[in-house]
């Protein structure tokens, strides 16, 4: 029977084919926990929180459809099939009513386990083989030059709203993202290799490095908080509200600026990467390097090359060429 099966004929598999230990099916959902249990002793190390939080979405997601599926509170690893891959979108897109991208972002993660089990040799064949996993494109909202302008000399009658709206600006000239703003603290603003003032931290997200330069709104923003009692008591830059209500009142700072966008905190960060640096001729690695991406395709997915910085681009060779 070992031969049959193609396992090596030696004392430990002869004994636990003979007490009957090897035929025990591996589980599925049992894998994941333990894959997941090992991520959660490395949050801080080689994880991050929200790592660990996409995991535990995924198992959630993978525990449920085996359910709709199967009828099963578990399956064994070895039924895993191309079948079980269609099947699983084909859930996460009607019953879950994720979108496309989110969908292949669920089972991008799950397939973190299948390969976890292939190098174990748990599995022999690639249940993935042949399924597409491509993302479609997404037009991702910016703000530009005019509205940017627009938002910071309107003056609102609510202090909270203005707040959000400082808090908010300071991000579109920073490229920082939600989390990373929030926990910012005020010794995270140093003297740079320049002598001028940078933004010196780590992305919550992906636990990298960022280096900022400091332009001057951002520095304008930042003193106006310099005094400020919440951040006095606690050391941060700014008082920020959680990211649901930030946003919500993002959306009234975008109505009564008669912004015809639905304007949420990220939308800060394609900005600075739109309009505040590429359109002014900042290369995409700079770029990159200030989002603590870790990847350059990951800036491509935010930066959008405006008409405008084309025309430039383009005003800039009839000048090479006339001469």
């Amino acid at each position: 029977m070992l031969i049959q099966e193609g396992k090596p004929f030696i004392l430990e598999t002869f004994k636990d084919k003979w007490l009957g230990k090897s035929d025990r099916p591996r589980m599925l959902l049992e894998i994941f926990q333990e894959h997941n249990d090992q991520v959660t002793q490395l949050v801080g190390k080689d994880f991050a929180a929200g790592t660990l939080e996409r995991y535990e979405t995924s198992l959630k997601h993978t525990r449920s459809f085996i359910q709709w599926k199967y009828k099963a509170d578990d399956i064994d690893i070895k039924k895993l099939n191309y079948g079980f891959i269609s099947g699983y979108e084909f859930w996460l897109k009607s019953v879950r009513n994720c979108n496309h991208n989110s969908t292949m972002k669920y089972l991008a993660n799950f397939k973190k386990i299948v390969i976890l089990c292939l190098k174990n040799g748990w599995i022999s064949k690639d249940p993935f083989l042949g399924f597409k996993m491509s993302k479609k494109e997404v037009v991702r909202e910016f703000l530009t030059e005019e509205e940017l302008q627009l938002m910071q000399s309107k003056k609102f009658v609510s202090e909270r709203i203005n707040q959000v709206r400082d808090i908010f600006l300071f991000s579109c000239f920073t490229g920082l993202a939600y989390a990373d703003v929030k926990k910012l603290k005020r010794s995270e603003i140093n003297n740079g290799i320049d002598g001028e003032k940078w933004v010196f931290t780590s992305r919550q997200k992906t636990d990298t490095a960022s280096r900022i330069p400091l332009l001057p709104l951002a520095l304008q923003i930042m003193e106006q908080y310099a005094n400020h009692p919440q951040c006095n008591n606690t050391g941060r830059l700014f008082p920020v509200l959680s990211n649901q209500k930030m946003n919500a009142y993002l959306k009234e700072i975008a109505d009564i600026c008669g912004l015809n966008k639905e304007l949420t905190y990220h939308i800060a960060r394609h900005t600075f990467a739109t309009t505040v640096t590429l359109s002014n001729g900042v290369p995409i690695e700079t770029v990159s390097k200030m989002l603590g991406h870790t990847n350059i395709k990951t800036t491509q997915q935010y930066a959008k090359i405006l008409d405008l910085k084309i025309s430039m681009d383009m005003q800039q060779l009839v000048k090479k060429m006339s001469y």
